[in-house]
């Protein structure tokens, strides 16, 4: 049924662009990096492959985003921890995996909690030498922050900006506390140094190309749950809450749960962009939860178009590309940029590119229907007229008349 709902027309028909669109590039790329010489037009350099697979690790943070804020109304300034909890989690999967390959050579400690003087690993360390336990922190750490957040904050009914900044407030703290070297998540440097991932060296073509189809895949994957979420029922009561939540609880549903299974949802989907980034530049440290990341996140919404799925991709890419550009021509007026950018959008599109899209392609459609109406509407005038019997002409009392009785003389 979900299948059938997804190749019909409409709104679901660009998803479905969408999907095939990164399925395609999650295959074309590693080939084209991979087995096609430096030499030839088609091939793609290793740094444009790292880089763009980077790129989709934001626009899968930017769609985890757009369910919560475009959907459900809720302007989260916290999604950046998620994402940085996601990449520790893989982080310290990556750090157990060194070995006595590190500086110090222990093949237990990482080298930082042996300039630390750490005696033994910390409990919380524990599991994080086999892959299938990172995988399933980096879905739980952040899923159980988020519920646990969430429960206490929409059970109290924090609504609106002060929710954003209660969200802001827990991302600073979480800054705070990993940059301690007691933390055990290795302090202002972080956690780096990444040899291998699953046996695979991690600065290999190969693995970099690996890494590419696993972002495209991935991000391909959570499209299709996003679009799945909000076309159910669920959805629809996702948006009521968004539009109306006190006539919402009104009918007697509980809008701070279903607040709460978005929200975690949206966390779970930024830990594993997370996750993917990590291995990709090498290096995760405190610098991740900064607050202007979580800003920066809403920009890329706010700039491909909210609530509309495919919206927060483009915007992602878009002006990550065009951050990578501008910081190499002009790097100290960036920031400027960001912000001109920011406020452009809101009071020129503030329903971001996809939202202008729709609305241009919506006026040319009503443009269309009115004037073939109009054309309809002549036609069947021109028919009326045309298809009215010819009157005969009018005759003076004395005229016989070939098709009627003979008049008589009056008296």
């Amino acid at each position: 049924m979900i299948s059938g709902r997804f190749f019909a027309a409409g709104a679901d028909r660009r998803i479905a662009i969408t999907i095939f669109i990164l399925l395609a590039v999650a295959i074309i790329v590693p080939v084209l990096n991979l087995a096609v010489s430096p030499t030839s037009a088609f091939y793609i350099p290793s740094y444009i492959v790292a880089l763009t697979s980077k790129y989709l690790c934001y626009a899968l943070l930017a769609l985890s985003l757009d369910l919560v804020w475009g959907y459900c109304g809720i302007l989260s300034l916290g999604h950046g921890a998620f994402f940085a909890l996601g990449g520790y989690a893989m982080g310290m999967y990556l750090m157990r995996q060194i070995g006595s390959r590190g500086v110090y050579g222990n093949p237990i400690l990482p080298d930082f909690m042996v300039f630390l003087n750490y005696k033994e690993l910390p409990w919380f360390w524990t599991g994080f030498d086999h892959f299938w336990f990172a995988a399933i922190m980096v879905l739980a750490v952040p899923g159980l922050l988020a519920f646990i957040f969430g429960w206490f904050a929409f059970r109290s009914r924090v609504t609106g900006v002060y929710l954003s900044i209660i969200t802001q407030a827990m991302t600073y703290a979480l800054l705070l506390a990993f940059f301690r070297n007691d933390m055990g998540f290795g302090g202002n440097n972080g956690l780096t140094d990444f040899k291998d991932i699953l046996g695979f060296n991690v600065q290999a073509d190969t693995t970099r190309s690996a890494l590419f189809a696993a972002s495209a895949v991935m991000l391909a994957l959570a499209v299709f749950i996003t679009w799945a979420i909000v076309g159910s029922k669920y959805g629809k009561l996702l948006m009521a809450v968004r539009d109306a939540e006190s006539r919402t609880r009104f009918l007697g549903w509980r809008a701070e749960n279903v607040k709460l299974f978005a929200f975690t949802v949206s966390a779970v989907m930024a830990g594993i962009a997370g996750a993917l980034y990590v291995p990709q530049v090498g290096i995760i440290n405190p610098g991740e939860f900064e607050p202007s990341n979580s800003i920066e996140v809403v920009i890329w919404a706010a700039v491909g178009g909210r609530g509309t799925i495919v919206g927060p991709i483009i915007g992602a890419l878009l002006v990550n590309a065009g951050k990578s550009w501008f910081t190499g021509v002009l790097p100290e007026f960036w920031l400027f940029a960001l912000g001109g950018l920011f406020v452009a959008v809101t009071l020129l599109l503030p329903k971001g590119i996809i939202g202008m899209w729709d609305s241009w392609r919506g006026n040319v459609r009503a443009l269309r229907v009115a004037s073939l109406t109009e054309e309809a509407g002549t036609e069947v005038g021109m028919a009326s007229a045309a298809s009215k019997p010819a009157r005969s002409p009018a005759r003076n009392p004395g005229e016989w008349s070939l098709s009627g009785p003979e008049p008589q003389a009056a008296e």
